[in-house]
């Protein structure tokens, strides 16, 4: 009987010579190789994130554990849906995402018909697509973000808590309570590396129907990308320039500096 020669193949996999630049990106390169394919973790990595993706999508927003977090720091929310009645209907039509549903719009009109007055800020906290971002970021945002409010001597009207919406159905929110500057804190469409990025939209003087072009986008806000006090500080900028000009959108620069942020002034945000 004739043996044939067994062929050993090396087990260490062979690293990428751009190595090196995986730390300057999430991005998926200098992923290495395994014989002719990519190594086992690098492929169980890829599945991982491609479930927390779709789970980020599909999971619902928490907004019991919201809004008592937000009475614990003296702020009244409101729990408020769009026509979207449920994830597939949201997913398939987001023209009714930016919806109010009629039961909601009578929660906020009657909560204004109690207490009229002209609000300077509207917060909107919405699930969009990616209710995991809202739970991991938009509480310390808004802890932050209302000391600042504060110092500005701005009022704010009560918080509304979204569910099913897209980013203009704040619009309609801040129309109703006649607010100046809305805020509206969503969750961002989730990559294979950033499941829990939240995005910010400034609108001045928003109403039913404004266009995009009105609004001033912050994305990416999360432990991995634009922290916490940048974002916050970043917004505030636009905000008071848009109180002294009068408008937002793609006429309103962001002229906020990074250098302006100390590691000092972050730890105290933060913590």
């Amino acid at each position: 009987m004739k043996l044939n020669r067994d062929i050993q193949y090396p087990s260490s996999t062979h690293q990428d010579q751009w190595e090196k630049l995986k730390q300057f990106t999430d991005a998926r390169i200098a992923l290495g190789r395994a014989g002719c394919s990519i190594p086992t973790r690098a492929l169980l990595e890829f599945q991982l994130s491609h479930a927390q993706a779709k789970d980020a999508v599909y999971q619902n927003l928490d907004v019991s554990y919201l809004s008592e977090q937000l009475q614990q720091k003296q702020l009244k929310s409101l729990h408020i849906q769009s026509n979207s009645a449920n994830k597939e209907i949201y997913l398939k039509r987001p023209d009714l995402g930016r919806q109010l549903s009629s039961q909601s719009k009578d929660v906020l009109i009657k909560e204004y018909a109690e207490n009229p007055q002209q609000y300077d800020v509207c917060i909107v906290i919405g699930d969009g697509l990616s209710a995991r971002a809202i739970e991991a970021n938009a509480l310390a945002f808004i802890a932050a973000l209302s000391e600042q409010i504060q110092q500005e001597n701005w009022s704010l009207a009560p918080i509304s808590l979204a569910t099913g919406s897209r980013v203009a159905l704040g619009d309609e929110v801040a129309e109703i309570f006649k607010a100046s500057m809305l805020v509206m804190l969503i969750g961002e469409r989730p990559g294979l590396s950033s499941p829990d990025s939240m995005g910010i939209y400034y609108t001045w003087n928003a109403y039913a129907g404004c266009s995009d072009a009105k609004r001033n986008c912050i994305s990416n806000v999360r432990s991995a990308g634009l922290s916490i006090p940048v974002a916050v500080q970043r917004l505030m900028t636009l905000m008071k320039k848009s109180k002294q000009l009068g408008f937002s959108g793609v006429n309103l620069k962001d002229e906020h500096q990074l250098s302006d942020i100390g590691l000092e002034g972050t730890q105290k945000l933060l913590f």
